[in-house]
């Protein structure tokens, strides 16, 4: 494990993509294309904007989607398909990538992207940290056992409470009950992760992460498992550790 602390959500991001960049173009150079996982939310706005910056031969990466809000089209506005469409596909000339449809016949999407995930290991993913210390739309408890690399959960008040906080929805009451997301232990398979978590909103979510117990109840505390895990904050987020110290 690794932690970077920067001074705002800018140099966070920026930082970030830098280093995102290298892994990128490290797997480039060593086997001819690079497999990118990507998660979304408000939180990441200043990482793709410094992401889609970076001097990557796009057409030779494939991106996947993390998770998306069971019935939703990509035309609502909290779509996380729609999400990834302005902020990153259309900006970059993308090699392929697989969006993660809400809508529609579940089984199907899921059989589509279980496929697609497993015919080579992810090189790099981007891996967010929720209030309630989600990791995707695994919510606390979470399924630590399931080797499905996608699967439909069930999402807690917590969860709904920060997608409205964050302006996705209008109430609670709006938002989705269920959604598809990579499973914990999927996410896990890929070869680095980085998690980019900036703001004062997230800072107990980071406490539990650095300090709990590994256990479902703190979803998060699973990516200390991981042999390559960076770990992005700002000096908000990192206000409830001991780690508030601009580098």
């Amino acid at each position: 494990m690794d932690i970077h602390v920067l001074e705002n959500a800018q140099q966070l991001g920026e930082q970030a993509a830098a280093h995102a960049a290298v892994i990128l173009q490290e797997a480039i150079d060593r086997q001819g294309k690079a497999r990118l996982l990507l998660s979304t939310g408000s939180s990441q706005f200043e990482f793709f904007k410094a992401l889609v910056a970076q001097p990557i031969d796009w057409s030779k990466v494939e991106m996947f989607h993390l998770d998306e809000y069971a019935g939703i089209s990509d035309t609502h506005p909290a779509s996380f398909q729609a999400y990834l469409q302005e902020r990153f596909i259309r900006q970059v000339n993308l090699g392929g990538f697989h969006l993660v449809d809400g809508t529609g016949d579940l089984r199907s999407t899921i059989a589509r992207l279980n496929a697609a995930i497993q015919e080579a290991p992810v090189d790099l993913a981007m891996i967010g940290i929720g209030e309630n210390a989600h990791i995707a739309f695994n919510d606390p408890p979470a399924d630590f056992d399931t080797e499905e690399p996608y699967i439909v959960v069930e999402l807690d008040e917590a969860c709904k409470r920060q997608q409205v906080g964050e302006g996705w929805f209008a109430g609670i009451e709006d938002v989705p009950t269920h959604a598809i997301t990579m499973s914990v232990r999927q996410i896990l398979k890929s070869k680095v992760i980085l998690s980019c978590v900036p703001h004062a909103v997230k800072a107990k979510a980071i406490r539990q992460t650095l300090n709990s117990e590994i256990a479902p109840n703190v979803p998060s505390t699973m990516l200390r498992t991981h042999p390559n895990w960076t770990l992005y904050l700002d000096r908000e987020s990192a206000a409830q550790t001991e780690l508030a110290v601009k580098e």
